[in-house]
Order: structure tokens, then sequence, then C-alpha cells
């Protein structure tokens, strides 16, 4: 493997306030707290991240991507409802039908995200967040699974999903039709490249995978050698040097 899922970060308007949101959400350690970036750990410290960074663009609609978070009973549903809701989150309405029987919410920056009721199949071997749940292409999905080596779980009808070969939170694209992309997303991908993998070879094996670059590209400006990609349906990602 040449490069590991490192975090899913938000862009958020107040980072600290975000991920103390999330933390008291997910039971996460806060990593971080300065105003201008904060991170969350899972509490066994593996898997990926959550980091929470400055960005002010407005929200103009749904985001791209939200949290799917399982539940293990209709009590422990409605523990996690209350909880979000104690820390900051909000009821919305996204067109969902009332004998569904997920619990959609908001996060304090307008973030959506599900509260998926017990006995999903689908996200039964997973966690406490089940699934990165994207709008995105069956091609797009073919790119991530390649691009982090982590098998494909589901693919039909167009609709894609992957999930790391030790298990964990699955990340899955809806097919089309894809909503145009109008603005930078909230929710992104940071990758970090393994050691003895120089940076620009890591990022020459996801061009070749299907991955453009800008055409000045550049380190992100809110952190030291990130390098901004695109998937292969527009969506924003990082790449950082190497990690042990």
């Amino acid at each position: 493997m040449t490069s590991q899922l490192f975090a899913i970060c938000f862009r958020a308007t107040r980072p600290s306030e975000l991920a103390r949101f999330w933390s008291g959400v997910l039971g996460w350690e806060v990593a971080g707290g300065a105003d201008e970036s904060a991170a969350i750990l899972s509490p066994d410290g593996t898997g990926y991240r959550i980091r929470f960074l400055p960005g002010q663009e407005p929200k103009t609609g749904q985001n791209r991507a939200h949290f799917d978070l399982t539940s293990a009973s209709p009590e422990d549903q409605r523990q996690t409802v209350a909880r979000a809701l104690e820390f900051g989150g909000r009821h919305i309405d996204v067109g969902q039908l009332p004998e569904e029987g997920h619990v959609v919410l908001a996060d304090p920056d307008g973030n959506e995200f599900c509260v998926i009721e017990p006995g999903n199949k689908f996200l039964a071997d997973t966690g406490f967040i089940g699934a990165l749940a994207c709008d995105g292409t069956q091609a797009v999905g073919y790119f991530w699974s390649a691009a982090l080596r982590w098998p494909l779980v589901w693919d039909q009808d167009e609709e894609t999903a992957i999930q790391s070969p030790d298990g964990g939170t699955k990340i899955t694209w809806g097919g089309p039709p894809v909503a145009p992309k109008t603005g930078p997303n909230r929710l992104s991908f940071e990758l970090a490249l393994l050691s003895g993998t120089g940076q620009e070879a890591g990022i020459d094996r996801l061009v070749s995978l299907g991955a453009t670059r800008p055409e000045s590209s550049r380190a992100d400006d809110s952190d030291e050698g990130r390098v901004l990609m695109f998937d292969p349906d527009g969506n924003e990602f990082f790449v950082q040097g190497p990690r042990l």
C-alpha cells in the first residue's frame, strides 16, 4: 500500500466548536483545539481521524457526503439523537419519509448526518460511524477502491461501497444522477503516503488512476506540505508526505 486514509476533513466556520460537537456525539478524543484547526481521534487510536479546518464558504446545498451513525437498539438510537441535540445539533428535513426509520440531523455548522435505525444489515459489520455516504458515480467508487486498496463490498446498479480490509466505516457512492458541484466541498479526504513512498511517486500513481491536479498545484494554505488534488468526480482531496 502506498497511501492510506489519514483523515476525513470538515471545512468549518468555527473548527474547535465543531470538533467539540463531534467529540461529544462520537465519544472521540479531541487532539487539538486551536481556533484555526482541531482534530478528534477514535478511542482505540486506529483508523482515520476527523479534522476540522477553517473555511468560510457559505453552504449552498446538501453536502456531497454525510455520516451515517449506527444504533444497537431503538433506545440507543434515541440516546444518540438526544446527545446530538444536547451538543448543538438540530433536526432537518431533506425529504425523508415518515415511515423511514433513520433520523436526519445537522451539526452546528449545518452539515447533514443520519442516525440509522437498529437492524441495518449493510452496516452490521462496521462501527458507530457506519458509513460515509457520498453522492458520486460508479467510476469514483472504483477510483477510491484502487487508491486506498480497499476492496469493493458493494457494486450494483452503479452504486458502490468500499471498506478497509481491517473493517470499520464503509464509504459509499449512490450512483447517478450526481448533483452538480457548486463550490468547494465541506467534507474531503486527506491521504498520507506511507514511509518509502516519495510524494511525487504517490501523486503520479493517483493521477494514473484518474485523479487530477490543479494547473498551478499548491500546498493547502492551512497546512504544510498538503497537495491539492481532485478525484474523477471533481471532489477535492489532499495528499500529505510520507508517514511511518
